[in-house]
């Protein structure tokens, strides 16, 4: 049974093929625009007797393929090598026709066999440049051979030495050197993001594959941990009931409260995946998401002192917000609070089409030496009390909307973790 891949409308705008095809479509533009100018002030100066029929047919027929290629870019078709090579030869085709009508191997502008061939070696495999280079060599023999003379180009005009032929030849000079700049510039940075993007594929694919990994152990014990949470809350119901001691009997309603907590955490994790298959987004406003988040975490981490300072004026934004998202923030604020659980402030702020969260602590800071491995998977500054996935996993489900997860050392201690999320722009217009 065979199989059929079909590219996205964005992969074929952003593929380096057509990008080529598109820039070699305004350099022919642009040369023929300067050819037809060139023929223009040949036939109102009166100096050249040319072939004039046969020079506006050959130049109709550059103007039509021209228009057939733009018409063919329209289409969501991919741009090949063979394509793209055929395109060249027909510039090298139509430049030979041209020569054979004015002036052959003495017209000044018989150097531009180089600008395409230039263009092939900088962007095909080298057996069609090979090709390209050989119907080059081909097409200036015979032009060298077969050609109507022009003797005005011996014309001369200003200082001794200077005549229509040097002339031409500087105009040439200036128009194949801005020609293969503006081509082969646009094509390096073109072939650069083409690279970075395959780049930032295949680090968004590992970034998968370990998530994916995570995932699983994470089922696995979710579903493991169910049976001595159940156990652990029975045996302290038992004791607290059996306990006489006040302060130990609220001691123990807190370690109640805290497993009846792990217990609602690994209940929202498979409520949360389920959700997240069926409706993996839902619109809410940024403020109510955040507060119901803040209330979830203190019920995590009542040690923690923190302050939800003031909302900056204007409407709430709405924000399009996931069970993964809620549990990278909680992994955040868990990370705050792990470095100093006093002294915790959190901002909600807006501008333009982003929503920032900061979280700032007052911790020891990032060390400069480990700031670069921050955010990879299994990487910890908490030593044997961290496993190294919480900003991994915050960074990954962030990301996946569209936002970012930045940490700062402050000047005067702590560390400072912004998140930037995306806002719903159609629900914001409205």
């Amino acid at each position: 049974m065979s199989q059929r891949f079909f590219m996205s409308p964005n992969a074929l705008a952003l593929s380096p093929s057509r990008q080529n095809l598109w820039r070699l479509l305004l350099v022919r533009v642009l040369v023929l625009l300067a050819q037809s100018l060139s023929v223009l002030g040949a036939y109102l100066s009166g100096w050249f007797p040319l072939p004039w029929t046969a020079l506006l047919l050959t130049l109709g027929v550059s103007a039509l393929v021209t228009l057939m290629t733009l018409v063919r870019l329209m289409r969501d078709w991919p741009v090949t090598d063979q394509e793209f090579s055929l395109q060249l030869l027909f510039d090298i085709l139509i430049h030979s026709v041209l020569l054979h009508f004015s002036g052959g191997p003495t017209n000044p502008f018989v150097s531009y066999y180089l600008v395409p061939l230039t263009i092939a070696a900088a962007t095909l495999p080298w057996l069609y440049t090979l090709a390209l280079a050989s119907m080059a060599v081909a097409a200036f023999s015979i032009v060298l051979i077969w050609y109507e003379p022009l003797p005005a180009f011996q014309m001369p005009v200003g200082p001794p030495g200077i005549n229509l032929h040097v002339i031409g030849m500087w105009l040439n000079f200036a128009m194949s050197a801005g020609l293969i700049s503006l081509f082969v510039v646009r094509m390096a940075d073109a072939l650069r993001q083409h690279a970075q993007r395959l780049a930032e594929s295949r680090e968004q694919s590992l970034r998968d594959a370990q998530l994916l990994g995570i995932a699983s152990v994470a089922a696995g014990a979710a579903h493991e941990l169910s049976t001595p949470l159940s156990t652990m809350s029975v045996l302290l119901k038992d004791m607290q009931h059996d306990c006489q001691d006040a302060d130990m009997r609220e001691d123990l309603a807190l370690l109640q409260q805290q497993v009846s907590q792990c217990k609602v955490s690994l209940q929202q994790m498979v409520r949360g995946a389920e959700d997240s298959r069926r409706q993996p987004q839902r619109l809410e406003a940024a403020d109510t998401w955040l507060k119901s988040l803040l209330a979830r975490w203190q019920l995590m981490r009542p040690e923690a002192a923190w302050q939800w300072l003031p909302l900056p004026a204007g409407p709430i934004p709405p924000l399009r917000v996931t069970p993964e998202l809620g549990q990278a923030m909680l992994n955040l604020l868990n990370n705050a609070a792990d470095a100093c659980p006093e002294g915790i402030t959190i901002t909600l702020d807006w501008h333009g089409h982003k929503l920032f969260v900061r979280i700032r602590d007052q911790g020891p800071g990032v060390p400069l030496h480990i700031a670069e491995q921050l955010g990879t998977a299994f990487f910890t500054t908490k030593g044997k009390k961290g496993l190294g996935l919480g900003l991994f996993l915050s960074q990954a489900a962030v990301e996946r909307l569209g936002g970012s997860v930045r940490l700062f050392n402050q000047e005067g201690g702590g560390t400072l973790t912004e998140v930037v999320l995306p806002i719903d722009e159609e629900t914001a217009d409205d």
